[in-house]
């Protein structure tokens, strides 16, 4: 591929763009970010569902598509361009970073939506500031009707990320938990799988973006209980500059010790509702049901997250048998391994 052609449009609110943004960066790949009103003045394709970020390359037939989804994007980019690449070599590792890139892009967007939408400082700053990133020359009257529109439109959509009432005890406990393991995590070997990113870093910074470093109610709180995981955001930024050294990636010895905590959350908390929406989109029930922490979930369910599982399975089938055996040994008391059997 051109290199001049990495053309995408996106947001500051989106946290996918933020992932796709620092990933470019990190990868030094040329990129041309265009703000959401420049790309739909000069025509540019629509994709198939509208999403942030949407990339303009080139389909099989040379002409210019609009295509989305952050983790497929990143795959294709890492067969297409070589150096400073962000899936592990060894194939145990690299399915491990599937794992915490699908529970960074899947499960995080539910406190990062939950924050956003259900605290009346975070609603206050969202709704006023989402609409002058679409729209950064509209006028004030405009702009409130925005803020009004979009803001009652997000608020009614809390259901379909399961916040509520009674679970946003258990959502916020999700976060408060996840910066607790991740400042343990940076502190010992600074990335996820070792001295140099991952995708998963990526995915993870891109929620923290928001969570930690936008939104006040969560920023307040990683500001106050994790202020290493507030620095850390920041730096995953540009990591333009980071020497990216081949043996920077754990071993997976160390990565098991290191690991477990956060894959033990997955299990506590994503793994769950992954199960629970296969069934439900398996049975064609309206809601899917489960329990987490001891709390009754209950949210619509989501055909992308079935295909989720669908793709985490099938990583996990071609492993070789003594891959699958590493995988398995680390997996092994995280609550992960229902996934898997």
């Amino acid at each position: 591929m051109d290199r001049t052609s990495l053309r995408f449009k996106g947001a500051p609110g989106s946290p996918y763009t933020r992932k796709m943004l620092a990933y470019l960066r990190y990868r030094r790949l040329p990129y041309e970010f265009l703000l959401t009103d420049q790309a739909d003045r000069e025509g540019l394709p629509e994709p198939k569902v509208a999403l942030l970020p949407t990339f303009y390359l080139p389909g099989r037939d040379g002409a210019v598509e609009a295509v989305v989804d952050s983790t497929p994007l990143i795959r294709r980019f890492e067969g297409e361009f070589s150096g400073r690449a962000t899936l592990p070599p060894h194939p145990a590792i690299a399915f491990l970073n599937d794992l915490v890139e699908d529970y960074a892009d899947e499960w995080l967007t539910k406190p990062m939506f939950h924050y956003r939408w259900y605290y009346d400082a975070d609603i206050e700053q969202a709704g006023t500031v989402l609409p002058h990133w679409r729209a950064i020359q509209a006028d004030r009257a405009t702009l409130a009707t925005l803020k009004a529109q979009f803001s009652k439109r997000q608020i009614d959509r809390l259901y379909v990320v399961g916040s509520n009432d009674i679970t946003a005890p258990v959502i916020e406990a999700s976060y408060q938990r996840l910066l607790a393991i991740l400042d343990g995590l940076i502190e010992a070997q600074k990335f996820v799988f070792g001295g140099r990113p991952a995708s998963a870093d990526f995915a993870l910074y891109a929620q923290l973006t928001q969570l930690a470093r936008f939104d006040p109610t969560p920023a307040a709180v990683c500001l106050r209980e994790a202020p290493r995981v507030f620095a850390w955001t920041d730096l995953v930024d540009d990591l333009s500059g980071h020497p990216a050294e081949e043996n920077a990636w754990g071993d997976l010895a160390t990565l098991e010790t290191h690991l477990k905590p956060l894959l033990a959350e997955i299990g506590r908390t994503y793994a769950p509702v992954l199960l629970a929406n296969a069934d439900a989109l398996q049975g064609g029930a309206a809601e899917l049901e489960t329990t987490i922490d001891g709390q009754r979930w209950v949210q619509p369910p989501f055909p992308y997250q079935g295909r989720c599982l669908q793709a985490l399975r099938s990583a996990y089938g071609q492993l070789t048998s003594s891959d699958r055996a590493a995988v398995d040994r680390i997996l092994a008391g995280t609550g992960c391994e229902p996934l898997f059997t």
